[in-house]
């Protein structure tokens, strides 16, 4: 049949590890943007990043804009960025499922009733990121505002450091953007 016409429309894509230059090259020109979404969208709290060929205007620059920040927030980033966006906010929200299942089942080893655990860990998770989104305090200088000398908060991040979990956090972002750049 006749294929679809695109010469002068804004083509906007979220397929992953299609890069510019293919898109381009298949829709024959060069006003297209590569978006990163996340599943967090699905609740108005994703978290986009998005790049753009030379076609590119401002004013669609802040359609996309406007556009992301209806589901969460948007960031322009440069094509090789992306494979980090994909490390970091496109797989990120399973890294947090799985601190909430594991805060969960802490406390479910620790006497409290699943349910209960589930609840807390859940707003805990969510209280946390608010703080920082809203404070605009580093997340270094809330964990130490969080740990009294001596106490249980020292004490369990010193656990945590001793299992290499920031460790194993940074290392799961990175081969997340490694099996990004693969995929392209």
């Amino acid at each position: 049949g006749k294929s679809a016409d695109w010469s002068g429309r804004l083509i906007v894509s979220i397929a992953a590890g299609i890069g510019l230059d293919k898109l381009t090259a298949g829709v024959g020109h060069d006003r297209v943007v590569r978006v990163m979404p996340n599943t967090p969208s699905l609740v108005g709290e994703g978290a986009s990043g998005f790049c753009v060929s030379g076609g590119v205007g401002d004013d669609d620059v802040q359609l996309i804009e406007t556009m992301l920040s209806s589901v969460g927030i948007a960031s322009q980033v440069t094509e090789p960025q992306m494979n980090a966006v994909t490390g970091v906010s496109g797989s990120g929200p399973a890294y947090v499922f799985l601190i909430i299942e594991a805060l969960a089942d802490g406390g479910v080893a620790a006497g409290l009733p699943r349910a209960t655990a589930l609840q807390l860990a859940t707003q805990t998770v969510l209280g946390a990121a608010k703080m920082v989104r809203e404070t605009g305090e580093h997340p270094g200088v809330l964990k130490d505002n969080v740990c009294s000398p001596g106490g249980t908060t020292i004490a369990a991040m010193s656990t945590l450091e001793q299992n290499a979990v920031r460790g194993a956090m940074i290392q799961a972002v990175q081969a997340s953007a490694n099996r990004s750049r693969e995929l392209a």
